[in-house]
This record gives structure tokens, C-alpha cells and sequence, in this order.
């Protein structure tokens, strides 16, 4: 059985208000000494990566209207598989840069689906 296009959306939206959540009150500092949002972090973005990697694969025209799709799941390969490299600074300017986007583009994209 095919997953909706729309759960697919849903978990980015929830796994980006998540690394909301984790990050609130955070600067870059204290992300770079915080082991545990790091790791939280991380797998949201791990989460983000996967959904829309599925997503592309079921549905390409929606997956198409999703801005720097293939750049994300290009960073969640790099966290999984390039674990060891993975620069805290990278992922912290991410997450206040890019997150925000990516998060109103999901939900508009959830508001036009019903």
C-alpha cells in the first residue's frame, strides 16, 4: 500500500517544528556544546532527508515544488553516511537559515492539500 504524498509532508513539518523546539533560546554557542540537541537535531534532519526522498519518488510533481529538494536529501546522506564529518556549524546555520523556508514551503503545500 502507496503512503499519501501528504504523510510524507506532515512528518517534515513536524520533524522541522521539532528542531524548532530543540533549538529555542539556542545560540550557535551553546548548540556547539549541546551533545544531546545535536544529536536530536541531526535526526530530524535525517527525517526531513528520508520524507522527501519518498516523496519524490511517489509523487514528482509535488516533490518538484518543494525549494533545494535534492541539496536535502544531499545533507541527510552527508549526516548518515559522512557521519564523522559532519560540521556542527554547517547544521546549526541550517537550521536558522534554511529550516524556516522549507518549513512555510511544506505547510503551504499542506494547506493547498487539505
Amino acid at each position: 500500500m502507496q503512503r499519501d504524498p501528504r504523510a510524507f509532508l506532515w512528518d517534515v513539518r513536524e520533524a522541522a517544528l521539532a528542531i524548532q523546539s530543540f533549538t529555542t533560546g539556542m545560540d550557535a554557542a551553546a548548540y556547539a556544546a549541546n551533545a544531546m540537541a545535536q544529536a536530536a537535531v541531526e535526526r530530524k534532519f535525517e527525517i526531513i532527508g528520508e520524507a522527501l526522498n519518498q516523496l519524490s519518488k511517489l509523487d514528482t510533481a509535488m516533490a518538484a515544488r518543494i525549494p533545494d529538494l535534492a541539496q536535502i536529501v544531499a545533507f541527510r546522506n552527508q549526516l548518515i553516511h559522512g557521519y564523522a564529518t559532519v560540521n556542527v556549524s554547517t547544521v546549526w546555520n541550517i537550521t536558522q537559515t534554511a529550516l524556516p523556508a522549507l518549513r512555510d514551503a511544506v505547510q503551504a503545500l499542506l494547506d493547498e492539500l487539505g
